[in-house]
């Protein structure tokens, strides 16, 4: 009986191994046919640019076509969703980024995904702060007279936003943060200024460019050309650091609120389930491209900052994201449109 056991697990074991030969030569050769990158928002925008950067570099460094397929709506969240239910085959990957990865969670807790557990990040692209700027012939020169202004002054300013983008994000915790008033401060009257909803960047731009909204934050690289034109004056960045393009604009961080930090990012994500081999395989060549002096410059000629590489500093930052905005949404009491 011992020897016709053992002669079956044998068996059984040989043939395990048989089953595993093709999915383990797919995962070795992979990948063999055209990957699809979904990019959740629209052709054109800066998504959809860094979307297109990365895939015309795994081309490059894994010899196939990666090809973005846009698929927009709901802050990015439609796209996401059919990323998550897509087959876990390395030939689907997802375009990971603050809006439909973080901030989503707080506003919607039954979204049909979790960042968590329904994606492998295997990659961060980027990240960038948002800088927040008033018109050139506003009379604030500087962060601190405008924060000045609006303590002393409570709802008589208004900024542009649109819901649930990182600029919106960024003007929510600045007044959480600034409403704090300082111990034994007097006739502290917190930080409040007026939120105005805009469907888009672009007429959120022209407002403030006319003179009808007097400040917003905005993406780094979509305010840098009214900036240098003279039209809008920077006043602070949102990142902990400052920015090689506005190296004289201080960050929020240094002007009175240690620690804040409010970015822009994206990364590059596959689906839960994609066999180890070729996770591990796209891991590597996103570190490759990543550190190529290429995509680093053209990167930081916008002012994007190129993070750490590798999956693990991304899940980390992911989750410290989620957990970021979650908190933010909650005290602010904001909700899904």
């Amino acid at each position: 009986m011992k020897t016709i056991r053992r002669t079956l697990l044998a068996a059984a074991v040989s043939t395990l191994a048989l089953l595993a030969l093709p999915a383990l030569a797919q995962s070795t050769d992979y990948p063999t046919k055209p990957v699809k990158i979904i990019s959740p928002f629209p052709a054109g925008g800066t998504s959809d640019i860094l979307a297109r950067l990365v895939a015309e570099a795994l081309s490059r460094e894994l010899g196939q076509q990666f090809i973005v397929d846009n698929i927009g709506g709901a802050g990015g969240t439609i796209g996401t969703l059919r990323g998550a239910k897509a087959t876990p085959d390395g030939y689907t990957l997802m375009q990971s980024g603050v809006g439909q990865n973080a901030v989503a969670h707080g506003l919607n807790p039954a979204l049909g995904y979790d960042s968590m557990r329904d994606f492998i990040h295997l990659g961060q692209v980027n990240s960038g702060p948002n800088v927040l700027v008033v018109n050139a012939d506003a009379p604030y020169k500087t962060f601190k007279e405008l924060v000045e202004y609006i303590r002393k002054n409570p709802g008589k300013l208004n900024y542009g936003y649109t819901h649930a983008a990182s600029g919106h994000m960024a003007m929510e915790l600045l007044k959480q943060e600034a409403s704090k008033c300082p111990p034994g401060a007097k006739n502290c009257n917190g930080f409040f200024v007026v939120g105005i909803p805009y469907r888009g960047g672009g007429p959120m731009m022209q407002d403030l460019l006319g003179g009808q909204i007097p400040m917003m934050f905005i993406n780094q690289d979509v305010a840098l050309p009214h900036v240098k034109s003279g039209k809008l004056r920077p006043l602070a960045v949102s990142s902990q650091q400052r920015n090689p393009l506005y190296p004289d604009v201080p960050t929020v961080a240094e002007s009175g609120f240690p620690g804040f930090q409010a970015l822009s990012w994206s990364g590059l994500s596959a689906i839960k389930g994609t066999p180890q081999p070729i996770v591990d395989k796209l891991e590597a060549a996103m570190k490759k491209v990543m550190t190529s002096p290429e995509i680093k410059q053209r990167l930081e000629s916008t002012g994007f900052v190129v993070p750490q590489p590798g999956a693990k500093p991304y899940t980390d930052f992911v989750k410290s994201e989620i957990d970021l905005w979650a908190k933010v949404i909650k005290t602010a009491g904001i909700k899904p449109e």
